[in-house]
C-alpha cells in the first residue's frame, strides 16, 4: 500500500530547510563571540538547539496548543519583536510586542492564505500611531501539506529585511515539514491497520475449518487430546484477533506459530515435519504483529499440502549483532519466481495470504529495502527471509 513520500525522504528534506533557515538566520543576526565559540558556531548552534524544542511541540501535528507552545521558540530563531500563527480560520497566538496589532492579522494573512505564496508588508499596511511599538512591517509566509495551506506564519518588527524575508519563508517550511512527518506517521499507522484488518479477514476459512474437524476426529477416540487442540485453537484465534498494539515479541510470534503447527499437525499428522532454528538473542525483538505465522501457514497450505509423501516447515531465527534475520523454509512443491514477484509487487491477486500482506507492512516500518526475500523455484521448495534491525523507533510505544 502506497502511503506516499517515505519518512526518511521527508526526513531528508527536513534537515535540508532547517539548515536553510539557519543560514537564513545567520544573514539576519549577528551576535557577539562567547567563549571558545565564533560568532557562527554561537547561532548555529543556538538556533538548532531552539529548533529542536520547538519541533517537540508539533508532535501531534498542527495543533492550536502545539503552535502556541512553539510560538516562544520560533519568535527566538527568527529575533523579532513579535511573532504570530494562524490557521484559515482565526489567529492561534500571537508572540511578543504589539499584541494590540493581533485585530489586523487576519486581513493581513487573507492573501498569504487563499494563493500560498508569501507576502511583505510595509508600513503602508502596517500602520501603528504608538511611538513605542516597534510593529511597522511584516513577512508572512504559507504553512502547506501536499498543496493545503493549513495557516500561515508572520513576523513583525521595525522592517523587513532580504535575510529576514528568506529565513520566515524557510521557517514556515521547516514548519512545514514537522506537520508532514507527522501526517505520515498517521497515514502509515491507518495503513498498517488496513493491512491487519485485511489480514484477519483473510485468516484461512480452510484452516478453521479443518482444525475444529480435526478436533472433532479426536472428541470420541481421544478426548484429553480433543481437549488440548481446542484449546490451542481459541488461544491462537485470540491472538490472531486481538485488537491492540500493531506489534509483537518474536517470542510471542512464535508462541502463536507453534499453537499453528500444532492444529496442522493433528490434521497431516507424520506428513507434516517442524523444525525450529531459534537464536534466544533475537526472542525479545519486537516486529510486527502476525508477521510469522503467515508466512509458515503459506509455507503449509501452498508448499506442503499439494506435495506427495511428508514435508518439512524449518524457521529459523539468526542473531546478526544489531540485526534479526527470519526465515521459513519448507521442501515443498515451491513456485514460479515471476508469479511470486508480481504478488510481492500487487500485481497479481493470490490466495498466499502471507507474502504481499507481510511484505507490505514490514516495507511500511522498516524502510523499502527490509522487504521480504523469497528463494523458490517448481519443485525446489521455498524459503522466505527477511532482515530487520533489533531496535526501531518506529516500534516504540505512544507516550
Amino acid at each position: 500500500m502506497d502511503v506516499g513520500p517515505t519518512l526518511t525522504t521527508v526526513m531528508l528534506v527536513s534537515i535540508v530547510l532547517l539548515v536553510l533557515v539557519v543560514l537564513g538566520l545567520l544573514l539576519h543576526r549577528r551576535r557577539s563571540r562567547r567563549g571558545f565559540l565564533s560568532v557562527t558556531d554561537q547561532a548555529t548552534y543556538e538556533t538548532l538547539h531552539t529548533a529542536s524544542v520547538a519541533a517537540r511541540h508539533f508532535a501531534d501535528g498542527f495543533t492550536d496548543n502545539g503552535c502556541e507552545r512553539a510560538a516562544p521558540y520560533l519568535q527566538a530563531m527568527l529575533a523579532t519583536p513579535a511573532l504570530a500563527i494562524c490557521d484559515t480560520g482565526s489567529v492561534i497566538v500571537w508572540e511578543g510586542e504589539g499584541g494590540h496589532h493581533l485585530p489586523s492579522v487576519m486581513d493581513q494573512a487573507e492573501p498569504v492564505l487563499t494563493s500560498g505564496h508569501t507576502l511583505v508588508l510595509g508600513p503602508d499596511t502596517v500602520t501603528c500611531t504608538s511611538t513605542e511599538c516597534p510593529v511597522r512591517a511584516a513577512v508572512i509566509a504559507p504553512i502547506c501539506v501536499e498543496g493545503r495551506v493549513l495557516g500561515a506564519l508572520a513576523a513583525y518588527g521595525p522592517s523587513v529585511t532580504p535575510g529576514l524575508a528568506r529565513a520566515v519563508e524557510e521557517l514556515a517550511g521547516w514548519v512545514t515539514t514537522q506537520v508532514e512527518l507527522v501526517e505520515l506517521s498517521h497515514e502509515r499507522t491507518r495503513a498498517m491497520e488496513a493491512e491487519l484488518r485485511a489480514l484477519r479477514a483473510q485468516i484461512s476459512p480452510h484452516f478453521i475449518y479443518n482444525s475444529l474437524a480435526a478436533i472433532a476426529s479426536f472428541v470420541r477416540t481421544d478426548p484429553e487430546r480433543a481437549r488440548e487442540l481446542l484449546l490451542e485453537f481459541a488461544d491462537f484465534t485470540r491472538y490472531a484477533l486481538r485488537r491492540e498494539d500493531a506489534f509483537t515479541t518474536m517470542s510471542e510470534e512464535l508462541h502463536n506459530v507453534e499453537r499453528y503447527l500444532v492444529l496442522e499437525q493433528a490434521r497431516f499428522g507424520e506428513r507434516l515435519g517442524i523444525t525450529l532454528k531459534i537464536a534466544p538473542e533475537v526472542l525479545p525483538v519486537r516486529l510486527p504483529y502476525l508477521t510469522i505465522q503467515p508466512l509458515v501457514e503459506n509455507a503449509v497450505r501452498h508448499g506442503l499440502a499439494p506435495k506427495e509423501g511428508p514435508g518439512t516447515v524449518t524457521l529459523v531465527a539468526i542473531d546478526h549483532g544489531t540485526e534479526a534475520e527470519f526465515a521459513v523454509d519448507d521442501d515443498g512443491v515451491g513456485a514460479h519466481p515471476e508469479s511470486i514477484r508480481k504478488i510481492l509487487d500487487g500485481q497479481t491477486r493470490s490466495d498466499s495470504i502471507g507474502l504481499g500482506n507481510v511484505d507490505a507492512r514490514l516495507r511500511q516500518v522498516y524502510g523499502e529495502e527490509r522487504g521480504l526475500v523469497v528463494d523458490t523455484a517448481p519443485g525446489a521448495g521455498m524459503r522466505v527471509s527477511f532482515r530487520v534491525p533489533k531496535y526501531s523507533p518506529a516500534l516504540e510505544e505512544p507516550a
